[in-house]
């Protein structure tokens, strides 16, 4: 059934002049999720109990900034000719792997600082990353933005999509791929993955739950990279983050079998008593 149901206002509150925008609301939504989820694994390892927050305060302002440089680096012949809209950010153009880059580099800070293990950090961080990410991309749903090609409506129906689904995807008279649903769902059911690979406490070594969730977010985002009509390219012949994505997968896959089976001590995720407290003071 063809439901005229218009797209979605991305305006969540106007008052006045002051416009807060859906966006802004499922980022913050996605990232307190994030921060209370890693909390919760940290206090039961023995960590401090506002670590992850202390931790989220330096990444998180420095993941945006990494995620805003990453994009205009590689739009470099727009903003060298516009350079008043390089922090022109509510305008759009930010990029999820400039993010991670630059808060994974903010946490390597963050654990040398407080003398914390880095592996052990990167291992309880990981699910909530993958977590808030899948929340994350429905921001870009009620922009109406990281959509793939043109597809019929006949084709999301056999999706068995949603009417308000179907609908937000008509942007000017013609349907897109959702490949924001796309990848919320596989970040969805990697998130459901790490979770229970880290419960498995005796099945896995310190830095293995980071090192999945690299290879399960780059494997899924190489093949819907593809799909999108957004991308950031190098030239005319490489999309950005298929590139990285499968430089990270392969990176991380040589990591694993590196530390598996030649050098790396067989540390388990954690032990029955970490005694971390004191190490995070």
């Amino acid at each position: 059934m063809n439901l005229l149901i218009g797209a979605i206002n991305p305006h969540a509150i106007e008052w006045g002049p002051v416009v807060i925008h859906w966006y802004g609301v499922i980022i913050a939504l996605a990232m307190l999720i994030g921060i209370s989820l890693a909390t919760k694994e940290a206090q039961k390892l023995g960590l401090e109990e506002d670590t992850m927050v202390d931790m989220a305060l330096w990444a998180i302002p420095i993941g945006f900034i990494g995620a805003r440089l990453y994009y205009v680096l590689f739009k470099w012949d727009y903003y060298i000719q516009n350079p008043s809209e390089i922090i022109a950010i509510w305008n759009g153009g930010i990029a999820i792997y400039g993010g991670l880059i630059a808060g994974g580099l903010a946490v390597y800070w963050f654990a040398r600082r407080k003398k914390m293990t880095l592996t052990l950090l990167l291992d309880i961080l990981a699910p909530s990353v993958l977590l808030a990410q899948s929340i994350g991309r429905w921001g870009n749903f009620i922009n109406q933005e990281a959509h793939g090609g043109p597809v019929t409506r006949q084709f999301l129906e056999n999706l068995y999509l949603p009417e308000f689904i179907i609908n937000q995807m008509n942007i000017n008279g013609t349907y897109y791929h959702p490949t924001f649903l796309y990848e919320s769902l596989w970040s969805l059911v990697g998130f459901a993955l790490l979770l229970l690979l880290r419960n498995k406490n005796q099945f896995l070594r310190q830095g293995e739950v980071a090192l999945s969730y690299v290879i399960w977010y780059s494997a899924g985002r190489f093949f819907i990279e593809g799909m999108r009509t957004d991308s950031l390219w190098i030239g005319d012949f490489l999309r950005v983050s298929q590139g990285l994505s499968l430089v990270l997968f392969v990176a991380a896959m040589g990591v694993l079998m590196y530390r598996r089976y030649y050098t790396y001590p067989p540390v388990p995720y954690y032990k029955d008593e970490p005694k971390l407290s004191k190490a995070a003071k």
